[in-house]
């Protein structure tokens, strides 16, 4: 088995349905066992399972993903919807997959997780930071923050004119 990185688990979060999720196959891939053996575990195990842990795509979505990936629904392609899951969805396969591999992945996917919410939860506290700078000194620098906002818009031009010129 190849060692998945943080980084390779990190580009196979997808967001679907607001929440971030990884595909069961993808899973499969990090935890080291074939898609339909953690299909199989998680039927069995389904009450483990609600749906902010895991749901399955919808039609729509498994058409707009198979757009994405360029995949084929006939010729040896994916006959079944996807499973979706959910940061603790990934958690709780790992324990109803019971292998050493699948907890040492899954604590992987975990950090994989964490660190999104890292860079998520940054990026809000700055535009944070932003706003209450702005306000704080606003009246100071209303001359600056003024040439910043005309520099943002989008100037409009006027259109030219198609067609015939009447004469009068």
């Amino acid at each position: 088995m190849s060692i998945i990185t943080q980084e390779q688990i990190e580009k196979s979060i997808l967001v679907i349905r607001d929440h971030r999720v990884l595909l069961d196959s993808d899973l499969a891939r990090i935890y080291g066992v074939s898609t339909k053996h953690l299909n199989q575990q998680v039927k069995r195990n389904l009450q483990r399972f609600p749906d902010n842990f895991m749901f399955q795509l919808t039609e729509i979505e498994e058409e707009f993903l198979r757009s994405q990936i360029a995949t084929s629904k006939n010729y040896g392609g994916r006959r079944t919807r996807h499973y979706a899951f959910t940061e603790h969805g990934t958690v709780m396969l790992a324990s109803v997959l019971n292998s050493v591999i699948a907890v040492n992945a899954s604590i992987q996917v975990v950090r994989a997780f964490i660190e999104l919410r890292k860079m998520l939860s940054s990026q809000v506290g700055l535009a944070r930071k932003l706003d209450l700078l702005e306000r704080k000194y606003d009246h100071q620098f209303k001359v600056v923050f003024d040439a910043i906002r005309e520099l943002t818009l989008i100037p409009e031009q006027p259109r030219k004119r198609i067609g015939i010129k009447q004469e009068d």
